[in-house]
């Protein structure tokens, strides 16, 4: 397992090695050896995700309220997809840095999405299958998005796609809306940090 560290302040690309012979291959897309290696500490694993989407479909720009937080682990197990993070900690030293990854089942490689940072995919072929492993259970009003169109991220989306969102993510607001709402999180993620979100919310 090769692993490198992304331009995002604590997102990592893991590669692993698939073995193939003549009944097709067998690879291992999380390690927690490597894992604990890059990022100095294990994973913990609380549900894994399965998503199938459309060519054209775009996941995101999602993030999880703190608390309760999400870590994300990332891969391709079929088709392809264009993989974006984005850094929306206030006070991060790469806030506003993005971090681009193709994810395919081809090298199986995978990405590591730190808590509060921004992740969005695009499909770029028909059943494009994403498979995450999370580290804390659903929570639904934890969950947060930002517009994946904003034209002040300006994402990477390639042209010749035409953008599927979901109703939510197409009612999401824009980074400066956030920020203004004080939806983003702040670097590092706190309890604090949560809590003042909360009264400004109330």
């Amino acid at each position: 397992m090769r692993f490198r560290k992304l331009p995002v302040d604590g997102a990592f690309e893991f590669t692993p090695t698939p073995f193939r012979d003549h009944r097709g291959l067998f690879v291992s897309p999380f390690q927690e050896r490597a894992f604990a290696e890059a990022v100095g500490r294990p994973f913990t694993v609380a549900q894994t995700n399965h998503s199938r989407s459309a060519a054209g479909v775009i996941r995101g720009i999602h993030f999880t309220a703190y608390p309760p937080g999400q870590e994300k682990y990332v891969y391709c197990a079929q088709g392809r997809a264009l993989d974006v993070l984005v850094d929306i900690r206030l006070g991060s030293p790469t806030f506003g840095r993005l971090s681009v990854a193709d994810l395919d089942p081809s090298s199986f490689r995978a990405v590591f999405v730190p808590d509060g940072v921004g992740h969005a995919f695009i499909a770029l072929e028909p059943d494009t299958v994403v498979s995450y492993l999370v580290s804390t259970s659903y929570t639904p009003a934890a969950e947060m998005s930002i517009h994946p169109l904003d034209p002040e991220l300006a994402l990477p989306w390639p042209d010749h796609v035409v953008p599927i969102l979901s109703e939510k993510d197409a009612r999401a607001p824009v980074l400066a809306q956030a920020r203004a709402r004080g939806l983003l999180p702040a670097y590092p993620v706190s309890r604090r940090t949560h809590a003042a979100q909360v009264a400004r919310a109330e």
